[in-house]
């Protein structure tokens, strides 16, 4: 545990602040790691079962939700933010259901944003310890027991929202959060409040009526999950109303009235790859499994594997419009040697009535 009484944390916590905007960050925050509320929250979440397939968001215990656990002399948590939104969200609400083309969600559009905030994290480490010396930290983005959302709300943020998307009312929600475990006793930031009020607009809007009560998410039902996280066949009775969704969805993000706020980010590493803001569905299911892992290389789109990427297309083309070029693609992968992928082929072709 870092104990140096020479050491003035007020001054440090400022300079954090202001290394964090040099690094790229659009905000810096402190908390500390009492996070007892969102335990709660957690363990009613999966007591109902709403985490489905997701089984490494109980088989952790307490270490989620109590940061001294996971990192033993954890005082402090260093929550980061970084915008990502490329383009405007008008320009996304354009593509959503698209006859013909696909729909990614934003965040994953371009360089895989583990990679580009642990970067930043690391830097931002670097510069605490150029300054006073050893001590102890480790980084988090999105990729271990942590609780990023209450911990980013503690700091102060955003407030957790309807959709539980956390929301910056000068920045909207589009944004990534990353973490520095640290044993540096800092000053900590104001927790954030909530702002929603009256507003039902994320709840009003999902296509698969995820969002089951203002605060609560049934993952068996959100597009995300059954994209991403799903790793079996997508529910029958759920298909249709993923529409173009691919990969992720941001209907509940889309359609909030505080990313009016929003403002498009300047890191290029976000900038859209191989035209996947704007591609065509019949082509991205063309792609061949090294044309697929050679563009997708450094994408968070990579984790979801070349079968379920094959999946999704063939939900959304049995969601797009009936034309000669759709039946001919899905009818060139009837025959998929994976059965998951021939099987969402086979209900695609029934849409358009081609099945035979």
């Amino acid at each position: 545990m870092q104990t140096d009484d020479s050491i003035n944390y007020a001054q440090l916590k400022a300079d954090i602040h202001g290394w964090g905007g040099e690094l790229g960050f659009q905000q810096i925050g402190i908390s500390g790691v009492d996070l007892s509320e969102a335990e709660e929250r957690l363990a009613n979440w999966l007591r109902l079962e709403f985490h489905g397939t997701m089984d490494y968001m109980q088989k952790h215990g307490s270490k989620r939700s109590r940061p001294e656990q996971l990192v033993p002399g954890t005082l402090r948590v260093i929550s980061a933010r970084m915008d990502y939104l490329h383009d405007s969200d008008a320009a996304a609400k354009r593509l959503l259901d698209h006859p013909s083309k696909a729909y990614i969600s934003r965040y994953a559009l371009g360089r895989d944003y583990h990679k580009v905030l642990r970067g930043r994290l690391r830097a931002l480490a670097r510069r605490i310890s150029d300054r006073i010396g050893a001590f102890g930290f480790r980084v988090f983005v999105d990729s271990a027991p942590v609780l990023e959302k209450p911990i980013a709300e503690n700091a102060g943020l955003g407030w957790i929202g309807k959709h539980t998307n956390l929301i910056n009312k000068d920045a909207g929600s589009w944004f990534f959060l990353g973490e520095l475990y640290t044993d540096l006793p800092l000053p900590v930031d104001q927790t954030a409040s909530d702002h929603c009020g009256t507003c039902r607009a994320c709840i009003d809007v999902c296509p698969t009526n995820a969002i089951v009560a203002p605060y609560s998410l049934d993952a068996r039902r959100c597009i995300s999950y059954l994209t991403i996280e799903l790793k079996e066949s997508i529910p029958v009775e759920l298909r249709a109303l993923i529409g173009n969704r691919i990969y992720g969805c941001d209907d509940c993000q889309l359609f909030c009235p505080w990313n009016k706020f929003a403002e498009p980010t300047g890191e290029r590493d976000f900038a859209p790859r191989h035209n996947l803001d704007l591609a065509e569905l019949t082509d991205l299911f063309g792609w061949t499994e090294a044309t697929w892992l050679e563009r997708t290389a450094g994408s968070a789109i990579r984790r979801i594997g070349y079968e379920r990427w094959l999946r999704n297309i063939a939900v959304a083309l049995g969601n797009a419009e009936t034309t000669p070029e759709v039946i001919d693609a899905l009818t060139a992968r009837r025959d998929s040697e994976s059965k998951l992928v021939a099987e969402h082929v086979s209900w695609a072709l029934a849409q358009h009535g081609a099945q035979n």
